[in-house]
Formats: structure tokens, sequence, C-alpha cells
């Protein structure tokens, strides 16, 4: 902190210390100026930023579909494959699309829905219950936290 001064007195500081002189908010009234190293500061940045991208998972939406019809056996295996994806880290949509006159009978597609997240024992967090929109009966899972 080295106070108020002009920007020649400032600049004047930077090379004498063989520094540059960066403002950090030049709309400020009067502008806010550091003395560093600004090659050594952008590498430091690139550094941190190559780290985060290094560290960050990306969470992929994997989709089930089901039908209204689906019988007990095809449940069991469309729930195994749900659990390989939940335990991969991904989230699921679960989906079923209405042909005829299943519209009508929208409700019995939410039990089938519900039917299947009961299958999964509570290995998956329910993130959006069963709903009915247009022809299609939807729902989003994801995976339990530890």
């Amino acid at each position: 902190m080295l106070g108020v001064m002009s920007s020649r007195d400032a600049q004047r500081l930077a090379d004498d210390a063989g520094l540059d002189l960066v403002k950090i908010s030049p709309n400020a009234n009067p502008p806010v100026c550091k003395i560093m190293d600004y090659s050594k500061f952008k590498y430091e940045q690139a550094k941190r930023e190559k780290e985060n991208r290094r560290n960050q998972t990306v969470i992929e939406i994997k989709e089930i579909r089901l039908s209204m019809t689906i019988d007990i056996g095809d449940i069991a295996v469309k729930t195994k494959q749900c659990l390989k994806f939940l335990e991969a880290g991904n989230k699921v949509k679960v989906s079923i699309r209405m042909k005829g006159r299943e519209n009508a009978r929208s409700y019995q597609g939410v039990k089938v829905m519900q039917d299947f997240f009961a299958g999964l024992e509570g290995k998956a967090v329910q993130d959006k219950a069963p709903t009915t929109e247009g022809r299609n009966i939807t729902m989003m899972l994801s995976p339990v936290k530890a």
C-alpha cells in the first residue's frame, strides 16, 4: 500500500523494481494499480486454470426409455442399466412415449415410473417427479451422495 500517487511516480517505482505496473480497476477514481511481475502472474493464472480443468467432472445425462406395457422382467433389465449409469455418476432421464389410446391413460405411465423408481432401492434420488408433458412422461434421477 503506497497510497495515492501520480501514474508517472508509480511507473518509475515499478521500473526501479524491475516489475510491471498493472491496473487492477481502471474505472475507479483514482485508478487502482499494482506493482507485480505480470508474466509470472499470467503463468500462475494459466497453471491454476489448467488444474481446475483437470479436476472438473463432466456429468452426462443418460436416457432410459420405457413403455406403458413393459413387463416385470424388462423393468429389471432397465433397472440394472440405470444402476450402471448412476454408479458412474451420471444423471438419468427416464421417459415414456405414449402412443394412440395410451394418451388417455397417462396415470398408468406414471405408475410404471413409480414402480421403476421403487426398484432402484434407494440408490437414486428423484430430481424431477414423473410429469406428463404432451405425449411424454419424464422423470429425472441422480445418484445418491455418499
